[in-house]
Protein backbone atom coordinates (compact mmCIF):
# COMPACT_ATOMS: atom_id res chain seq x y z
CA UNK A 1 0.00 0.00 0.00
CA UNK A 2 1.71 3.38 -0.51
CA UNK A 3 1.37 6.53 1.16
CA UNK A 4 -2.27 8.10 1.79
CA UNK A 5 -3.16 11.57 1.35
CA UNK A 6 -5.76 13.13 3.73
CA UNK A 7 -6.36 9.02 4.73
CA UNK A 8 -7.06 7.95 1.42
CA UNK A 9 -4.38 6.24 -0.68
CA UNK A 10 -3.61 7.49 -3.90
CA UNK A 11 -5.74 4.82 -6.38
CA UNK A 12 -8.81 5.45 -4.01
CA UNK A 13 -8.79 9.48 -4.49
CA UNK A 14 -8.08 8.90 -8.19
CA UNK A 15 -11.28 6.75 -8.21
CA UNK A 16 -13.05 8.97 -6.38
CA UNK A 17 -12.33 11.41 -9.21
CA UNK A 18 -13.53 9.38 -12.23
CA UNK A 19 -16.61 8.36 -10.29
CA UNK A 20 -17.07 12.07 -9.53
CA UNK A 21 -17.03 12.97 -13.14
CA UNK A 22 -19.08 9.88 -14.36
CA UNK A 23 -21.85 10.23 -11.40
CA UNK A 24 -22.26 14.17 -12.24
CA UNK A 25 -21.81 13.88 -15.73
CA UNK A 26 -24.76 11.43 -15.66
CA UNK A 27 -26.61 13.37 -13.49
CA UNK A 28 -26.80 16.18 -15.46
CA UNK A 29 -27.49 14.63 -18.79
CA UNK A 30 -30.30 12.44 -17.12
CA UNK A 31 -32.15 15.76 -15.80
CA UNK A 32 -31.10 18.04 -18.68
CA UNK A 33 -32.65 15.21 -21.05
CA UNK A 34 -35.70 15.05 -19.41
CA UNK A 35 -35.84 18.87 -18.99
CA UNK A 36 -36.02 19.04 -22.62
CA UNK A 37 -38.01 15.83 -23.86
CA UNK A 38 -41.16 17.03 -21.70
CA UNK A 39 -41.62 20.01 -24.07
CA UNK A 40 -40.42 17.94 -27.10
CA UNK A 41 -42.80 15.25 -25.80
CA UNK A 42 -45.80 17.89 -25.65
CA UNK A 43 -44.96 18.85 -29.26
CA UNK A 44 -44.69 16.02 -30.87
CA UNK A 45 -48.04 14.86 -29.45
CA UNK A 46 -49.14 17.60 -31.61
CA UNK A 47 -47.76 16.97 -34.64
CA UNK A 48 -45.73 13.60 -35.24
CA UNK A 49 -43.98 15.17 -37.85
CA UNK A 50 -41.18 17.29 -36.27
CA UNK A 51 -40.27 14.12 -34.40
CA UNK A 52 -36.82 14.27 -36.58
CA UNK A 53 -36.16 17.82 -35.94
CA UNK A 54 -36.59 17.52 -32.49
CA UNK A 55 -34.85 14.38 -31.57
CA UNK A 56 -31.36 16.42 -31.77
CA UNK A 57 -32.78 18.82 -29.12
CA UNK A 58 -33.66 16.73 -26.78
CA UNK A 59 -30.62 14.03 -26.98
CA UNK A 60 -28.25 16.89 -27.10
CA UNK A 61 -28.01 16.98 -22.85
CA UNK A 62 -26.61 13.14 -23.05
CA UNK A 63 -23.59 14.46 -24.20
CA UNK A 64 -22.30 15.46 -20.86
CA UNK A 65 -22.40 11.94 -19.37
CA UNK A 66 -20.77 10.11 -22.04
CA UNK A 67 -17.57 13.65 -21.04
CA UNK A 68 -17.91 12.08 -17.43
CA UNK A 69 -17.72 8.40 -18.59
CA UNK A 70 -14.98 9.16 -20.82
CA UNK A 71 -12.89 10.50 -18.04
CA UNK A 72 -13.81 7.90 -15.66
CA UNK A 73 -12.34 5.62 -18.51
CA UNK A 74 -9.22 7.84 -19.09
CA UNK A 75 -8.47 7.50 -15.03
CA UNK A 76 -8.16 4.34 -15.73
CA UNK A 77 -6.08 3.93 -18.18
CA UNK A 78 -3.75 6.65 -17.35
CA UNK A 79 -2.72 5.54 -14.03
CA UNK A 80 -2.76 2.03 -14.52
CA UNK A 81 -5.23 0.95 -12.32
CA UNK A 82 -7.19 -1.59 -15.44
CA UNK A 83 -3.66 -3.20 -14.80
CA UNK A 84 -3.92 -3.92 -11.58
CA UNK A 85 -1.77 -1.75 -10.54
CA UNK A 86 -3.49 0.52 -7.20
CA UNK A 87 0.66 1.93 -6.01
CA UNK A 88 -0.46 5.80 -7.33
CA UNK A 89 0.95 7.91 -4.42
CA UNK A 90 -1.26 9.07 -2.03
CA UNK A 91 -0.07 13.53 -3.56
CA UNK A 92 -0.93 11.85 -7.10
CA UNK A 93 -3.75 10.14 -6.77
CA UNK A 94 -5.14 13.75 -5.14
CA UNK A 95 -3.90 15.46 -8.13
CA UNK A 96 -6.10 12.79 -10.53
CA UNK A 97 -9.21 13.79 -8.39
CA UNK A 98 -8.44 17.48 -8.85
CA UNK A 99 -8.14 17.04 -12.46
CA UNK A 100 -11.34 15.36 -12.78
CA UNK A 101 -13.47 18.43 -11.17
CA UNK A 102 -13.52 19.91 -14.59
CA UNK A 103 -15.58 17.56 -15.98
CA UNK A 104 -17.41 16.79 -12.86
CA UNK A 105 -19.13 19.85 -12.17
CA UNK A 106 -19.31 21.75 -15.88
CA UNK A 107 -20.82 18.41 -16.88
CA UNK A 108 -23.41 18.51 -14.15
CA UNK A 109 -24.77 21.55 -14.67
CA UNK A 110 -24.20 22.49 -18.24
CA UNK A 111 -26.38 19.50 -19.23
CA UNK A 112 -29.24 20.75 -16.55
CA UNK A 113 -29.03 24.01 -18.26
CA UNK A 114 -28.23 22.56 -21.90
CA UNK A 115 -31.52 20.76 -21.06
CA UNK A 116 -33.41 24.13 -20.50
CA UNK A 117 -31.88 25.44 -23.54
CA UNK A 118 -33.20 22.84 -25.43
CA UNK A 119 -36.71 23.36 -24.19
CA UNK A 120 -36.81 27.29 -25.16
CA UNK A 121 -34.96 25.61 -28.69
CA UNK A 122 -37.64 23.08 -29.00
CA UNK A 123 -40.49 25.98 -28.92
CA UNK A 124 -38.84 27.57 -32.26
CA UNK A 125 -39.45 24.23 -34.01
CA UNK A 126 -42.87 23.94 -32.76
CA UNK A 127 -43.65 26.91 -34.57
CA UNK A 128 -41.41 27.08 -37.76
CA UNK A 129 -40.25 23.65 -38.45
CA UNK A 130 -37.84 25.50 -40.96
CA UNK A 131 -35.67 26.97 -38.26
CA UNK A 132 -34.69 23.77 -36.77
CA UNK A 133 -30.85 24.05 -37.42
CA UNK A 134 -31.01 27.50 -35.91
CA UNK A 135 -32.57 26.35 -32.90
CA UNK A 136 -29.70 23.38 -32.56
CA UNK A 137 -27.79 26.98 -31.97
CA UNK A 138 -28.54 27.59 -28.35
CA UNK A 139 -28.05 24.31 -26.80
CA UNK A 140 -24.88 23.82 -28.74
CA UNK A 141 -23.32 27.17 -27.17
CA UNK A 142 -23.78 25.43 -23.81
CA UNK A 143 -22.34 22.66 -25.26
CA UNK A 144 -18.95 24.49 -25.60
CA UNK A 145 -18.28 24.70 -21.94
CA UNK A 146 -18.97 21.02 -21.34
CA UNK A 147 -16.33 20.36 -24.23
CA UNK A 148 -13.54 23.19 -22.53
CA UNK A 149 -13.87 21.15 -19.33
CA UNK A 150 -13.21 17.57 -20.81
CA UNK A 151 -10.39 19.60 -22.73
CA UNK A 152 -8.90 20.83 -19.67
CA UNK A 153 -9.57 17.29 -17.59
CA UNK A 154 -7.49 15.36 -20.51
CA UNK A 155 -5.08 18.03 -20.59
CA UNK A 156 -4.00 18.07 -16.80
CA UNK A 157 -4.89 14.04 -17.02
CA UNK A 158 -1.64 13.82 -19.39
CA UNK A 159 0.62 16.29 -17.78
CA UNK A 160 -0.22 14.58 -14.54
CA UNK A 161 0.46 10.87 -16.11
CA UNK A 162 4.01 12.63 -17.83
CA UNK A 163 4.93 13.86 -15.18
CA UNK A 164 4.63 10.73 -12.50
CA UNK A 165 5.02 7.87 -14.84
Amino acid sequence: MTDAFWGMAGADWALFGGAMAAVLGGIGSAIGITIASAVVSGIVTEDGSKFGKLLPIAAMPGTQGIYGFITAVLVFVFFGIFGGDMSLEGAVGFKVFLACQPVAWLCLFTGIYQGRTGAAAAGIVARRDEDAGKALIFPALVETYAVLSLIVTILMMLSLQNAYS
